[in-house]
């Protein structure tokens, strides 16, 4: 899906046309979280002039009080019609970056850090970093308040049909909705869990593919919304069922193609491939604080419910951190398992990029392939060939990532900081909490 490049005037015909009353301008805070400013649009050269202003400090991981002041640049190539009209008639949007008061570009705004991220990567001699994400996703219905419940709306399960698939006519609307707005999706179907769905859409360059990831969440959460429905992008809603992923395929393109495809060797992978994919091997503790920054997340990377738990690669299962798809050519690529939807995907994506990007200038090996099922190993069988553990909860990420300089420096210090700062109050709250389970343990016992 090419973007296409879009000019001021085309936009300005475009509200002229379709009668364009509103225009949401999106960003995303440090936890993923999308944020919008909506200006009327008589506000229109304003915005395009890169006049739009907003408060920083009120926004989680940006500036403090007395530096508040931020400047809105949309991204014109982002200008979106949403197909759905309000009682004030038609709304658009521009996702944009954010700014200082001197124009220069915000070292906190996560996606400024992304286009950096990409720009040194091409700087490398490399042209794209292509990324096709899975997102997993639940339905619960509403109650009579309109609140979310934990209430399924089905009992299907992986790749069912009405009608045990109840969420199909939401899903299929969802599809279609993406459509008009010029998503090309490729798959979607029921997910393994009770209320679980997976719509898969065509790969982008990175910075388009983070952009895409945070429409795709807004526009299924709006479509569920008109079914009396809540769509939840949580790792683990629900207890002893598969939890909600977000696997991530990528390749990294040059001059001449892909490059992680070679035919002339063994596998067809190139030397490329092995090399980014040992730095992503080597880092993944730490990118796991990013890719999983959530206590939940850690809810869901535990054995016997598909998730990865273990840092190992494999061609032909699908129980290792990595798989390697056996598509070649133009399709060549690695496709990261661990990833949850509640990663900024900005973030994750610049990590994930840096991390491999390491290994290909360091020239790093990776371990040999585990074509086994790991779930089934023992603890020595695992040690013997070199298999760890991924960290286990929120606060074990965190220290991977402390001691990680090359994760540290593909998030930029402002991001580190605040990405710090936000998850280990959020880890702190989490400590202090006393959950049922363990008055159902403990109270009577002792």
């Amino acid at each position: 899906m090419a973007r296409k490049a879009i000019t001021a005037d085309e936009i300005r015909q475009t509200v002229k046309d379709e009668n364009v009353l509103f225009l949401r301008l999106m960003f995303t805070d440090i936890n993923g979280i999308i944020k919008n400013v909506e200006v009327p649009i008589s506000q229109l050269e304003k915005v395009l002039n890169n006049k739009i202003t907003f408060d920083g400090s009120s926004i989680d991981g940006f500036v403090r009080i007395e530096e508040s002041d931020m400047l809105l640049y949309p991204d014109l190539n982002t200008w979106l019609l949403f197909p759905w009209e309000n009682d004030h008639g038609k709304i658009a949007r521009l996702i944009c970056s954010v700014h200082r008061p001197d124009g220069t570009p915000f070292g906190g705004d996560p996606r400024n850090n992304l286009i950096r991220v990409v720009n040194e990567m091409k700087e490398a001699g490399f042209t794209a970093f292509n990324i096709g994400p899975e997102p997993e996703f639940f339905l619960f219905k509403l109650d009579e308040n309109g609140n979310p419940t934990t209430k399924l709306n089905d009992h299907g399960s992986y790749f069912d049909f009405a009608p045990l698939d109840m969420g199909e006519n939401c899903r299929r609307d969802i599809v279609l909705e993406l459509e008009k707005m010029g998503f090309e999706v490729e798959a979607s179907h029921h997910e393994v869990a009770p209320g679980q769905h997976e719509i898969d859409f065509k790969y982008a360059d990175a910075l388009e593919a983070a952009d895409n990831i945070q429409t795709f969440k807004l526009v299924v959460k709006t479509i569920a919304r008109k079914h009396g429905l809540y769509a939840t992008f949580m790792p683990k809603p629900l207890h002893g069922i598969n939890g909600s992923g977000m696997h991530i395929n990528m390749s990294l393109f040059h001059d001449k193609g892909n490059a992680f495809y070679d035919p002339n060797t063994d596998d067809q992978l190139s030397e490329t491939a092995m090399h980014f994919l040992a730095g992503v091997l080597r880092h993944a503790y730490a990118l796991t604080a990013v890719n999983n920054p959530t206590v939940n997340s850690y809810k869901r990377l535990v054995p016997g419910f598909e998730a990865p738990v273990y840092v190992a690669w494999s061609g032909k299962n699908r129980s290792p951190l990595i798989r390697v798809p056996q598509s070649r050519g133009l399709s060549t690529r690695l496709e990261l398992r661990s990833v949850d939807p509640t990663a900024n995907p900005y973030l994750a994506i610049a990590a994930i990029l840096q991390a491999g990007l390491d290994g290909v200038k360091n020239k790093l090996k990776p371990e040999e392939a585990v074509d086994r099922n790991i779930y089934r190993m023992q603890d020595d069988e695992r040690k013997a060939n070199h298999i760890q553990d991924l960290p286990s909860t929120l606060h074990n990420a965190l220290k991977a990532l402390a001691a990680d300089d090359v994760v540290k420096a593909a998030l930029g210090e402002h991001l580190y900081q605040s990405f710090m700062d936000s998850k280990n109050l959020e880890w702190s709250a989490y400590r202090q909490q006393v959950s049922e389970w363990e008055r159902q343990q403990y109270l009577e016992l002792y």
